[in-house]
């Protein structure tokens, strides 16, 4: 009962976001530790482990278990794995690099096979038995299938398809015109961009951490932590009325929480300064409209300067500033959650008024 309690406490949000983006950022720190035949025999050992002994649970089988999480289940496994097997490869490479031999993909060239009849027959082989198993699949799983739409009585948890569900967690913590609309354009338009601003040729069509470790590191944590660790929580975490469950927990519909998450206007006017709110949305905004324009136009310079300044020497100045806005927008969301874990903190510009809120 203990460890189903501490497992449930050490799942929550903001400790499971905040001990993942470590974890990543430490083995990218110390990869031969890390990114080795061992090491993933221990973890995914590890992960066997716990999914096996927790189906035991009533509560954690029956989430699991559901038709439409069984593929996120997958997910879980199949997503480390060849994150795992991308980043052994690229040590190993950096290390043979670092003793003057050649690369694994240099050594593989006499082994190339041509595309026909080798590369097809592989490719048909391979349809032919994912078939099977997806034949299999549907008759074992019963197709998550529901009554038609009723406008009146509304599933409770209300969950979007899996793969919308890290938008939907950015619903906790940004509007529905933030998290809907202009987060996944700049997500779009930004994987566009990736091409134009980083022409660094190291790296490709070979693996390689050690002359590519900004760029993996980003892509990673925007990936990983960003994207994917969100799907899982709105999967398997987030249950009636968007509320957090352990992951041993009964789902309860009337479970409540009370929110006491407060703007920053009401920070510093109300309980700061002593004052009341000023009328005018403008004035009442003031402090987060600096705030937001110091973060967005006071940083790229600052950054230019210093953390970030051979970038902007190698880059130049139009791709460095579109280049720094991008991880700007990227870092928003951790930030944002900071401040809603620290400081109970909604919006740091709040204008219901007029249906803008930041």
């Amino acid at each position: 009962m203990f460890i189903k309690e501490f497992i449930n406490a050490i799942t929550a949000p903001y400790f499971l976001i905040t001990a993942a983006g470590i974890l990543l950022f430490v083995s990218l720190k110390y990869p031969g530790k890390f990114y080795t035949n061992r090491s993933a025999l221990i973890v995914f050992s590890g992960m066997f482990l716990f999914l096996g002994l927790s189906v035991i649970d009533p509560n954690f089988r029956k989430i699991v278990t559901k038709p439409d999480n069984v593929p996120i289940v997958g997910m879980l496994f199949l997503i480390p794995f060849f994150t795992w097997f991308a980043l052994r490869e690229a040590v190993r490479n950096d290390q043979r690099t670092a003793e003057g031999k050649p690369l694994i993909e240099q050594e593989e060239t006499a082994d190339k096979v041509l595309t026909w009849p080798d590369l097809v027959y592989t490719e048909l082989i391979c349809m032919v038995v994912l078939t099977v198993i997806l034949i299999g699949w549907s008759m074992t799983l019963e197709a998550p299938l529901e009554e038609p739409a009723n406008p009146s009585a509304s599933p409770n948890p209300s969950k979007a398809p899996w793969y919308f569900l890290g938008l939907q967690e950015m619903l906790v913590y940004f509007d529905p015109w933030l998290a809907g609309v202009v987060f996944p354009g700049l997500i779009i338009v930004g994987l566009m961009a990736i091409p134009y601003i980083d022409t660094n040729p190291k790296g490709n069509g070979y693996f390689t951490l050690k002359e590519r470790k900004w760029e993996i590191s980003t892509f990673l944590f925007g990936f990983l932590i960003l994207w994917i660790l969100l799907v899982i929580l709105g999967t398997f975490l987030r249950g009636p009325n968007w509320n957090f469950f352990g992951p041993y927990e009964f789902w309860d519909i009337h479970k409540l929480e009370a929110l006491v998450n407060v703007n920053l206007s009401e920070y510093i006017w109300v309980k700061a300064l002593g004052m009341g709110l000023p009328k005018n949305p403008l004035i009442r905004e003031f402090f987060g409209f600096v705030a937001v324009l110091t973060y967005l136009l006071a940083m790229p310079p600052l950054l230019a300067r210093t953390l970030l300044k051979r970038f902007y020497n190698t880059l130049g100045p139009v791709r460095f500033h579109l280049m720094t806005f991008l991880l700007l927008a990227m870092m928003a969301l951790p930030i944002k959650m900071v401040l809603r874990w620290l400081f109970n903190l909604k919006y740091i510009i709040g204008i219901p008024e007029y249906f803008f809120n930041i």
